[in-house]
């Protein structure tokens, strides 16, 4: 019998935002999905998870963000992903995202926007279609 390959994840946050009790909860929560999960902590920058994703050979890229720096930090690592071509490699967003920023996050290329509240069913079956 083959054994089927766990979709890589990376999940990580951004900036200055020290608080991770969210994103810990939904990295347990993929793995138990029958994901494998690399979480890559507190104070990232997009260069070094793009560098990371890359390194890892990862599916998707989930960004956590509570402060309100999503519209910064987005963007820049869409970009630094589009020059590596990475065109297979899917990205969710989640955290504290206002309404208006989702459809603008979505037009940028975020596959998924997960927005504070979001229930683990949603989250688990929005990730395992994308990947």
């Amino acid at each position: 019998m083959v054994k089927k390959e766990k979709v890589r994840i990376i999940l990580a946050k951004f900036g200055l935002d020290g608080h991770d009790n969210g994103i810990k909860t939904i990295a347990k929560w993929l793995r138990d999905a029958g994901f494998e999960v690399i979480y890559m902590g507190l104070y990232n920058t997009a260069e070094g998870t793009i560098k990371a994703a890359q390194e890892e050979d990862v599916k998707l890229i989930g960004a956590s963000f509570l402060e309100g720096e999503h519209m910064f930090y987005v963007p820049r690592l869409l970009e630094l992903a589009r020059e590596e071509e990475m065109k297979d490699v899917k990205f969710a967003v989640g955290g504290v995202i206002p309404p208006d920023d989702v459809k603008e996050l979505k037009e940028m290329g975020v596959h998924q926007v997960y927005t504070a509240g979001t229930p683990r069913e949603v989250i688990i079956d929005g990730i395992k279609a994308l990947a």
